[in-house]
């Protein structure tokens, strides 16, 4: 084992005996707060007990919770106890990152054991019952069994017979017109009569389907660059199996590089405007860090969404709390002994970090009430998972031990070590203000390694959301700072906050740096690269292989 293992062997060792030590050590912190758990139960006995549920828990939505006396004591007594937890645990004097990582470890208890997922303790569930007689609870009992059955155990978020990739999703005209074993590139069919020279190039995650990118209509960000006149290509990447599991960073990176290549040939133009996010704009910075290495001059502007580049932004996630050097090797023996990272298996971990969201809310509407899965296309996107080679989680979870990009050239790509200061065209990144995956203030600190100007922006949404934002949202907005900045404090300071979507401030940007307008090609694809396919394409719809 090496000198680092050894070292965060030790120190994950050291901060356990340290928890248990100060936990079992100091009997009157314990006794205080039994007294003031035994004081909060009298308030409330009493009717003079101020807790009230945070804004925001939809747990605790149902009026009844306010009305009736007796749901109302468990909803106090609940919250007493798991706001009394919190508190002894914040006087056990630990670290500042021990600290949350075992209030994380206990949210996951206190939020399993809330009333409100149990039929006695929700209301809605109760009212629910009576009405149908139990016929609920018969459903409920046949939608758990199909669950545990076909959906790896968890409560099913979507109904996924409401949706078919290029049916009624995926659904903006266009051909492959590149194709090689890990991705297809596709290019959209114009709308205008007109077109920006400078085309767009898109760079979904590997982790999910390229097709978030063009939703049903009028959620379509293809749908909406092509209407705004411009040529949009798109990568969509193959679901490897354990057959590819040597696919790893450096592959995805060549393979876009090719791609890239296919894109300038058939447009006639040198540059391209490079969109990327989440671990697709991780691949595509790597990608430009290279260009900018080999002199290679083929990014005209790149725009980075809900992407953390430097590690340091999101240790504090729920995700990064536990990522230590013992529990990313585990991770990375795990991938390598089946040749992938299921999806199945990503879908569990992400699930598990908003329980109260993602799983808990459809227990009870899955179960308890007996009511069918929502109908929602963002919602089936994601339970379309995808599986991840081994070898490229291998690199990314190296990548994440050594810093990720933040501690500058710390990674090599066919001999050439990259540094994100040579990315140097214009760049503009989009936070998500209540993104949980790719913490906002992580995806700052990315102005800072770039070497070209950026522009940032704060959508007011989560990590999807902050994605697909289309115009019309009444309830969206975002913030900008055309300022100096260089701390997210001195952003929110000067910040000007605006109402609706940022997508069209993000085209005005854009726009112009795209060139002049040029007339709109009657085909897609060139000589060189015929049309194999209408969009979506193949690779879209093979389902994850099984791993071996």
């Amino acid at each position: 084992m090496s000198d680092n293992k050894l070292e965060s062997s030790t120190q994950m060792m050291m901060e356990m005996l340290s928890f248990y030590t100060k936990a079992f050590s100091n009997p009157m912190l314990t006794a205080a707060q039994m007294q003031a758990l035994g004081t909060g139960y009298f308030n409330m006995m009493t009717g003079k007990s101020p807790i009230m549920p945070p804004k925001g828990d939809k747990r605790w939505r149902d009026p009844v919770w306010a009305t009736n006396p007796f749901y109302g004591m468990m909803m106090q007594s609940y919250l007493l106890w798991c706001q009394e937890l919190e508190k002894w645990l914040s006087g056990l004097g630990l670290d500042e990152r021990s600290e949350m990582r075992a209030k994380l470890a206990l949210s996951l208890l206190t939020d399993t054991v809330s009333p409100t997922n149990t039929l006695a303790g929700n209301p809605t569930a109760m009212k629910v019952t009576l009405d149908h007689g139990g016929k609920n609870l018969v459903q409920g009992f046949k939608n758990f069994m199909s669950d545990m059955k076909d959906n790896n155990g968890l409560p099913s978020t979507v109904d996924k017979s409401k949706f078919e990739v290029g049916k009624n999703l995926a659904t903006s005209e266009g051909q492959v017109i590149y194709r090689e074993e890990q991705l297809e590139l596709i290019e959209y069919a114009p709308k205008t009569e007109e077109i920006f020279e400078t085309p767009i190039f898109i760079v979904p995650p590997q982790i999910n389907k390229f097709y978030v990118w063009d939703l049903a209509k009028g959620r379509s960000i293809v749908e909406y660059l092509t209407e705004r006149g411009h040529r949009v290509f798109i990568v969509s990447w193959r679901n490897p199996s354990s057959d590819q599991s040597d696919w790893g960073l450096n592959s995805y990176i060549e393979a876009l590089d090719r791609a890239t290549e296919v894109a300038c040939e058939i447009s006639k133009s040198d540059k391209l405007n490079m969109i990327g996010a989440c671990s697709g704009g991780l691949t595509a910075a790597a990608l430009q860090a290279y260009w900018g290495a080999r002199k290679i001059d083929r990014a005209n502007t790149f725009t980075l969404l809900v992407a953390i580049l430097d590690i340091e932004g999101g240790k504090n996630t729920s995700m990064g709390l536990f990522a230590n050097i013992e529990t990313l090797e585990i991770a990375k023996m795990f991938s390598k002994s089946k040749g992938v990272l299921e999806g199945k298996d990503l879908e569990r971990a992400f699930a598990w970090l908003r329980p109260n969201d993602l799983i808990w809310a459809y227990w009870v509407n899955n179960y308890l009430c007996g009511n069918s899965a929502p109908t929602f296309d963002i919602l089936f996107w994601n339970a379309d998972t995808t599986n991840l080679p081994a070898t490229f989680h291998r690199d990314l979870i190296d990548l994440l031990s050594n810093g990720g990009f933040g501690d500058g050239p710390n990674w090599d790509v066919n001999g050439t070590t990259i540094d994100l200061k040579n990315v140097t065209c214009d760049t503009y990144i989009v936070g998500g203000e209540t993104d949980h995956i790719t913490p906002w203030d992580g995806c700052y600190l990315t102005t800072g390694l770039l070497g070209g100007n950026t522009e940032f922006v704060l959508s007011q949404a989560g990590h999807i959301q902050s994605l697909i934002n289309p115009p019309g949202n009444p309830r969206a907005k975002f913030m900008t700072n055309s300022g100096k900045h260089s701390t997210t404090e001195e952003f929110l300071e000067g910040a000007e906050q605006h109402s609706g979507s940022w997508w069209p401030h993000w085209m005005n940007w854009t726009e112009q740096r795209s060139g002049k307008k040029i007339k709109a090609p009657k085909k897609l694809g060139s000589a060189k690269h015929k049309p194999l396919c209408p969009s979506p394409g193949t690779y879209v719809s093979k389902k994850p292989e099984k791993a071996t």
